[in-house]
């Protein structure tokens, strides 16, 4: 495997690559059945692994850690050190489905409320009908219920494990179970379930490109506005880091 280089913004280190290559590595790892850990990291969750110490160390763990909004892209052009370009977890999402569509791979999807998740798996298999979807559950459950949806994974052995549960938790429930699985490539999705639902529709490819995706977002979902504060907040953390260089 490449040993991609690093770029550390404030305290986290994201993969420097462009999605194609990363895209080519991952394929390599699940066709060898390497486990591999992945998580798409924002904003967001920068400033709260600046806070939360045991969610940092989770971060840590993992293989990869991508750049998944142009918050991190543009803070990394701020230190001197850009990023090659942003990694949609979603688009990541997709190109994985298709990918194992072809090949035929294994899936297993975990979150989202029972009607969303239930809806989404039928759009799969409508659109990446090569695809076995190996099982999935909900995101409404019990810590008690967490060692039964292991032990199906486990069962299952799927290639793919999307974790929709939000982030932190969805981060902390992959590392929390990370050593009992042998085979498989975990990565935290957030809200993409409702995407692939339809229940919530994604920017059209304008806002893409002009970089206002989280701006789409926020009209769809007002309810979004105190996260989005966080934006800020992440721009001036960054310029105080580039000051005391």
């Amino acid at each position: 495997m490449n040993d991609w280089p690093k770029i550390k913004i404030l305290n986290m280190y994201f993969h420097s690559f462009r999605a194609s290559e990363f895209i080519n590595e991952l394929v390599d790892r699940i066709k060898i059945s390497k486990k591999t850990y992945i998580v798409t990291a924002n904003p967001e969750i920068v400033m709260y692994a600046e806070k939360d110490e045991e969610y940092k160390k989770c971060v840590d763990q993992a293989d990869y850690v991508i750049a998944d909004g142009t918050g991190v892209i543009l803070g990394s052009k701020i230190l001197g050190t850009s990023l090659p370009e942003r990694i949609a977890g979603f688009d990541l999402m997709c190109s994985l489905l298709e990918i194992g569509s072809r090949e035929g791979w294994s899936a297993y999807f975990l979150g989202a409320k029972e009607e969303v998740v239930t809806k989404a798996l039928a759009n799969v298999k409508d659109i990446y009908s090569g695809l076995t979807i190996a099982g999935y559950h909900n995101g409404y459950f019990k810590d008690s219920d967490s060692d039964s949806i292991v032990d199906e994974i486990i069962m299952k052995s799927p290639d793919l494990i999307f974790v929709a549960l939000g982030f932190p938790r969805q981060e902390m429930w992959i590392c929390e179970n990370s050593k009992v699985f042998k085979k498989g490539l975990f990565m935290g999705v957030g809200g993409s379930f409702d995407v692939l639902a339809g229940t919530v529709k994604r920017a059209p490819v304008f806002w893409q490109k002009m970089n206002l995706e989280w701006f789409y977002r926020l009209i769809q979902e007002p309810k979004r506005w105190r996260r989005m504060l966080v934006l800020p907040l992440f721009v001036i953390e960054v310029l105080k880091k580039r000051g005391k260089r």
